[in-house]
């Protein structure tokens, strides 16, 4: 006798180790470095200059500590989105990789409003809604891969203080406020 399920065929995921699934987790890699070189790029060069001279809170970190946080949290967002399409490839992923990549495109938008364009009000309203974003992406993951959602947590812890250091700084900014 044979199981009900027997005549069920499941999708093979590729195996970790194989061509196919190490080039895919490159190309998570890459999508994370092209996002974190572009948002790197617009801030460097405002550290010194005009982030330095903003009214931050007690609770800011120092200067150094925020590319090591940013490198790791974006290593994190590529292996959860490459475990997901391990587990449901990129058709049976669809909303969950695409909420992935709207939640990087709103925070490469929030490096543009902060660091480039110097607008801390619009900032932390794209900030808020890219919590929102990461929060879904966590929760479509998890539903692929528990390990993926789980490997969000940091990110929406981190993003969580971010919106609170950038409202900070924001009411600070404001006056009357």
């Amino acid at each position: 006798m044979t199981s009900p399920s027997a005549g069920l065929r499941r999708t093979a995921r590729p195996p970790v180790f194989s061509g196919r699934s190490l080039l895919a987790l490159l190309g998570f890699l890459a999508v994370s470095a092209v996002v974190s070189g572009l948002g790197g790029a617009i801030t460097t060069p405002e550290i010194d200059g005009w982030y330095r001279t903003l009214p931050k809170p007690g609770f800011t970190p120092p200067d150094w500590v925020f590319a090591p946080v940013w490198t790791t949290l974006y290593i994190l967002m590529a292996v959860a989105a490459w475990r997901v399409w391990r587990k449901a490839g990129i058709a049976g992923a669809r909303g969950a990789l695409g909420l992935h990549l709207v939640q990087l495109a709103l925070n490469l938008a929030w490096s543009v409003l902060f660091f480039g364009l110097h607008q801390v009000g619009l900032a932390l309203v794209d900030i808020v809604v890219l919590l929102v974003a990461v929060t879904a992406t966590a929760i479509a993951f998890g539903r692929h891969d528990r390990v993926a959602g789980l490997l969000m947590l940091p990110y929406l812890a981190w993003g969580a203080f971010a919106t609170a250091l950038n409202a900070s700084i924001w009411l600070n900014l404001s006056p009357g406020m």
